[in-house]
């Protein structure tokens, strides 16, 4: 996620929201925030759903370009493996196929839960260990403790230190 609500004092890497519209509907120009892709279609978001980012945590998750804006501010910080793992989770609840489901499990836990994995997440013991027990009989809910605390983390640590407002003006950091 490219970018999200910075501190004033990083003013160099930092553009007011409302800069960024250049119609009078308010859309602002969200390339700089996705994910690189070839020959992109130019993306525009109102700065109304933008500022409804700092409203909720899960509103901002529920949007495209909200999880693009914490994803890079997450960079910043080096903590960029909560939100892929929350995100990782998601996308594995969908998951129909037990086949799929059980290699899913397993590649999710050895990438963010297990001790020492690449990408390991900041959970406690006893979640790590109910989460390892989970994977005994994956199913689609054996993630669902690691996800929360994972959240909760995210929403009480890293959103609000994402977000600043400023006089109705949220700043994006692009």
């Amino acid at each position: 996620m490219a970018a999200l609500l910075m501190p004033r004092r990083n003013k160099g890497m930092r553009t007011r929201l409302g800069c960024l519209s250049h119609k009078s509907d308010s859309c602002s120009d969200f390339t700089a925030i996705l994910p690189d892709k070839p020959n992109r279609a130019l993306k525009r978001l109102s700065t109304e759903e933008a500022t409804r980012w700092a409203d909720s945590f899960d509103v901002l998750l529920s949007h495209k370009y909200g999880v693009a804006a914490f994803r890079a501010f997450l960079k910043t910080e080096f903590s960029e493996e909560n939100l892929e793992f929350w995100l990782a989770c998601e996308e594995f609840k969908k998951t129909r196929s037990t086949a799929k489901l059980v290699s899913k499990a397993h590649r999710i836990f050895e990438e963010f839960v297990d001790v020492q994995a690449p990408r390991e997440v900041n959970i406690d013991f006893q979640t790590r260990e109910a989460t390892r027990k989970n994977m005994q009989e994956p199913s689609l809910t054996c993630f669902d403790q690691a996800q929360g605390k994972v959240h909760s983390l995210m929403e009480k640590d890293s959103y609000p230190r994402s977000c600043n407002y400023d006089g109705g003006e949220w700043e994006l950091r692009l």
